[in-house]
């Protein structure tokens, strides 16, 4: 008896769902909705004009020292994620003081000498894992899908000094073989805690 009574709640509880559901009346119905009309006058200019979203607006009418800005920034952001709140705390300094602006330098460089038309194709790759692994980000061109850069860090133990945070950069131009090195931070002696934690 309850498993009968049990299947009549479900679909009743389906029946009413469904027959509740409206869709909504802004999405257009057929082709000749989809047509772009010409504002009547000037308010309905600016309730246009309003609608549009701030992020949108800014894309379209960027400049070049902007979005290379906006990217660096991006950079460093991702760059302090991938240390993590407990590392950071102890080498905040020495990050804001040396690595941070190298970093800022270095995708400012590659960045420069990309065509201007071209360069909001360019993205910052945003794939971090937290554990041991060595890679904060990738600078590539999302057009065409090639990565122009590899930033990473990796931990090295020294005997008799403790371990050191090393930042390093690969580029494109020679297969990602070479290591560029960007800097150095002492980390101490102990051990330190995975990336993002």
């Amino acid at each position: 008896m309850k498993l009968w009574t049990r299947k009549i709640f479900v679909v009743l509880i389906s029946v009413l769902t469904l027959g509740l559901y409206i869709p909504p009346t802004y999405i257009p119905t057929n082709a000749a909705e989809n047509k772009e009309v010409e504002p009547q006058n000037e308010s309905d200019q600016n309730l246009i004009e309003s609608e549009i979203p701030e992020e949108v607006t800014e894309d379209v009418f960027e400049s070049q020292e902007d979005y290379i800005e906006r990217i660096t920034n991006q950079a460093k952001e991702q760059t302090l994620t991938k240390m993590g709140p407990r590392i950071i705390e102890k080498v905040d300094q020495d990050m804001t003081a040396d690595i941070l602006p190298k970093i800022e330098e270095i995708v400012e460089s590659i960045l420069e000498q990309v065509e201007e038309e071209n360069l909001p194709y360019y993205e910052i790759k945003e794939e971090l894992r937290p554990g041991y692994g060595e890679k904060i980000f990738n600078l590539t061109n999302h057009q065409t899908g090639e990565e122009i850069a590899r930033f990473h860090v990796r931990r090295d133990k020294r005997p008799g000094e403790g371990y050191w945070f090393n930042f390093h950069y690969h580029l494109k131009d020679d297969n990602f073989l070479n290591h560029y090195s960007i800097g150095e931070v002492y980390w101490e002696k102990n051990t330190p805690p995975k990336w993002m934690s």
